[in-house]
């Protein structure tokens, strides 16, 4: 169909003379672009769900790391202020 009117435009003036022939010939050229378009789209969307799993696995064991990060330094906090807490004992009793 694209071929056709593309002739029709290259080798008549039908496309500038008569409205209706104009408004076919666009409605065509549009309808295949909107079907590129919509393939183009398809294409993507199946790359894109290819990808993603993958993607949202290794956000998940970056997560799942970074919470056993948060949970070692927290420890570890845990454990910095019973050392103060002892080293303050000993300061004060070797205080009096």
């Amino acid at each position: 169909m694209v071929r056709l009117c593309a002739k029709i435009v290259a080798e008549t003036d039908l496309y500038e003379t008569d409205k209706e022939v104009r408004n076919l010939i666009d409605w065509v050229c549009l309808s295949e672009q909107i079907k590129e378009n919509n393939n183009t789209i398809r294409n993507l969307t199946g790359e894109y769900k290819k990808i993603e799993p993958d993607c949202r696995e290794g956000v998940r064991a970056q997560l799942e790391r970074m919470k056993e990060l948060c949970k070692e330094r927290n420890s570890l906090y845990e454990k910095q202020n019973d050392l103060k807490g002892q080293k303050q004992q000993i300061e004060r009793a070797l205080e009096r």
